[in-house]
């Protein structure tokens, strides 16, 4: 890791509070370089972060000034988040830093957290500013909640993630949709009343998002990635909260990091009021709300201001022996990419292979042709009749390049007419399946087809 990207898309259109945020890129940037130096010193530590303390307060000051003058309606939510920020969090941290004398994973930790604040915050809060945000749902039909909800999700995803989500069950239960982060979050309402939210992400999205901002390949989700997706996770709340102002999520008691265990331990004690599954194309992710007499029970792994960093480091100890107990070795399992345009067959294909075998999903011939360059699979699952370019033109593609060209391709396709299978037979692939077929079947010649390989 050695920059955080700065990218248009965080651009509000206000020159100098642009100007103020690149700057602090630029800051923790440098504190990055610091932090990562073999020949750092505490002292270089100290000041790097008292210079992004004292910059990130001059900013929060401009930003609220330019807020007055323009008389911006949500000026006192803006700024009760700055506050919280700079009164709360940023003490807390450099108090850590200083007990451990600045060791390399407090100022992770303090890195960690700045970077998912600050992107997030500029991605909600600061869009806010100049009109780009949800709509406000006040007083809406209770049958009509769950459509507002889903609206409102798919949109901050593609606003924080720069992702495009897609809701695919109502009914999420904890079921495996592979490795997974848990984060879940106890509010008090102003009448006391409890709301439990928890996001379910499938940790190649989170991945995937983590080198969206950090100039970085991150093969596996560390105490960096958690903290960026915690801080993300709150100013993902905090826009539901805005938007949603009959859910009056006022103030948050607790927080925590479960297992898939310990979540599907919860959801057996009591289902969510709410359960909603998405896809965005690049994993999984599930928002999960339940409220009143259905929160009970014992917080796991709470995560607070004086513990984060042990609490952080034994989640992923936990989570790490629970997957290894679980799965097969990594070396052993071959890894498969499946290319459909279909959302359903997709969903089917994982459902069908995931617990044997490691999957990449994309959802066009182009996408695919990337992310066999870039991840190089044992087996490529190909849909024939795709829009655009279709089967028979991508595995043109993968055959006139030379270092893909020897990836084996079986064609699935929806048609079982001679014709059909001529066509898809003359360019040669390892076989073809037909969609209609049964699961058991299309994952038995699949399991045939690794057999024959390693015999």
């Amino acid at each position: 890791m050695n920059q955080i990207v700065w990218k248009d898309s965080y651009k509000i259109g206000v020159d100098f509070i642009d100007k103020e945020h690149k700057q602090l890129f630029s800051t923790m940037n440098k504190l990055l370089r610091i932090s990562e130096s073999e020949e750092k010193s505490e002292w270089a530590c100290r000041e790097g972060v008292k210079y992004l303390r004292n910059h990130t307060t001059e900013h929060f000051e401009h930003e609220e000034e330019y807020m007055k003058s323009i008389n911006y309606s949500e000026y006192e939510i803006h700024k009760r988040l700055h506050d919280n920020f700079r009164k709360n969090t940023l003490p807390a941290l450099e108090a850590e830093m200083e007990l451990s004398q600045y060791s390399e994973e407090a100022v992770r930790h303090f890195l960690g957290v700045c970077i998912g604040w600050v992107v997030g915050h500029t991605q909600t809060e600061d869009q806010a500013i100049v009109g780009k945000t949800i709509s406000k749902w006040v007083d809406i039909p209770h049958e009509e909640e769950k459509n507002a909800l889903e609206t409102a999700i798919i949109q901050l995803v593609r606003e924080i993630f720069h992702l495009k989500a897609q809701m695919i069950s109502e009914q999420y239960a904890g079921e495996d949709f592979g490795k997974v982060i848990c984060c879940r979050f106890l509010y008090r309402g102003a009448k006391k009343e409890k709301w439990e939210v928890t996001f379910v992400f499938e940790d190649r999205l989170l991945l995937n998002v983590i080198r969206g901002i950090l100039n970085a390949e991150y093969p596996r989700v560390d105490d960096m990635v958690l903290n960026v997706t915690r801080y993300l996770s709150r100013q993902f709340l905090e826009r539901l909260r805005e938007s949603f102002p009959s859910i009056n999520l006022m103030n948050l008691e607790k927080e925590s990091l479960l297992t898939h265990e310990q979540l599907v331990s919860s959801f057996e004690r009591a289902q969510p009021s709410c359960s909603l599954l998405f896809d965005t194309g690049e994993g999984y992710f599930a928002f999960c709300v339940a409220a009143g007499d259905s929160v009970r029970g014992k917080f796991a792994s709470v995560v607070n201001p004086d513990n984060a960093m042990d609490a952080i480091k034994k989640y992923l100890m936990k989570e790490n022996k629970e997957q290894s107990e679980k799965s097969e070795p990594i070396n052993l399992r071959k890894k498969i990419l499946v290319v459909d345009d279909s959302e359903f067959m997709l969903a089917r294909m994982v459902k069908m292979l995931s617990e044997n075998y490691d999957l990449i999903e994309a959802t066009s011939s182009v996408s695919a042709i990337k992310k066999i360059a870039m991840d190089r699979p044992d087996l490529v699952l190909m849909d024939y009749e795709m829009p655009v370019c279709d089967g028979r033109q991508a595995l043109e593609m993968i055959r006139s390049d030379k270092d893909i060209a020897d990836i084996p391709v079986i064609f699935l396709t929806g048609k079982g007419d001679r014709e059909s299978v001529k066509n898809v037979m003359s360019l040669k692939p390892e076989g073809y399946l037909l969609k209609s077929m049964p699961d058991a079947d299309i994952k038995k010649n699949i399991d045939d087809f690794f057999a024959k390989i390693k015999a």
